[in-house]
Order: C-alpha cells, then structure tokens, then sequence
C-alpha cells in the first residue's frame, strides 16, 4: 500500500527539496568562484597602526637615544631633607608616643619615643624630617630647636 499524501506532506517536501536545490546552488558557485589563496587572508599593520592589505616595505629601523626620550616623571632625585621646625602638641609617657604640629602648615605627625630625644614634653619646639609609615607620615631624627 502506498503512503497517504495529504497537503502538509506535500508541502513539507516541497520545502525539503527547495532548501536542497538552493544548497546545490551555492555549492556550485563556490566551486566555480574558486577558492581564496592564504595570502587574500592576510592583513599587515603598517607604522600608524592601521590595517592593510600590502605588506609593509622594509626600512631600516631608527634607532632612537635613550637621552633623547623625554619623560613626563623626572626620576626621583635624593634631596636632603630639611629639617622641619613644629611644637610637640601632645605626648604620652606611659605609651611612648606624641604628636608633633608644624608650625609652616597645620598638619600633625606621628612620633615614637625612640625617635625622640630625652626630656621631650609638651609645647616644646623642635626640629624634625618625615620619614612615610605605615599609617602615614611620622616624624623622625626629632631634635630640640636653638
């Protein structure tokens, strides 16, 4: 016995055989178009950064001076620090700490009593250079002002 054909059958195989047509179709444009060689492929980059499809032509290269390169950040020089000048604010000594308020600006400083000298109090002046902590600037090589 024969298949029954009803209309959506039809039509489902005519759909089928549409898509295999058109396939054939362009699998013989290909073929008759030919294939694209590696060197269609490949793309250079010339000097400007820009994308082309000739390859560059070789130059010598331009050899460039180290002393001629100019640097946005001058490199960090050692300076000798001078000493800052201030008034010992406040000063524990049961804990071994104070704070030092400069007198050009109204920041304050960390100080250890190690980095002080002895008989260092309250509302005295003294010299001192900053040195980076861990939580800040902290003043160091603190020494009584003349």
């Amino acid at each position: 016995m024969a298949k029954s054909q009803t209309f959506g059958k039809r039509e489902n195989e005519k759909k089928k055989q549409a898509k295999r047509f058109e396939k054939q179709k362009r699998r013989e444009e290909r073929q008759a178009g030919g294939s694209s060689s590696l060197d269609d492929m490949i793309a250079y980059v010339d000097e400007n950064g820009n994308i082309t499809d000739t390859p560059p032509q070789l130059r010598p290269k331009v050899e460039i001076q180290l002393e001629d390169i100019v640097i946005a950040t001058p490199k960090k020089e050692d300076i000798a620090a001078e000493p800052l000048k201030g008034r010992v604010e406040y000063f524990n000594t049961e804990k071994g700490y104070g704070f030092i308020k400069d007198l050009a600006s109204t920041e304050k400083y960390f100080f250890h009593i190690s980095s002080a000298p002895e008989g260092i109090g309250e509302g005295r002046i003294v010299l001192f250079e900053l040195m980076r902590g861990t939580r800040g600037m902290n003043a160091v090589k603190i020494a009584f002002a003349q």
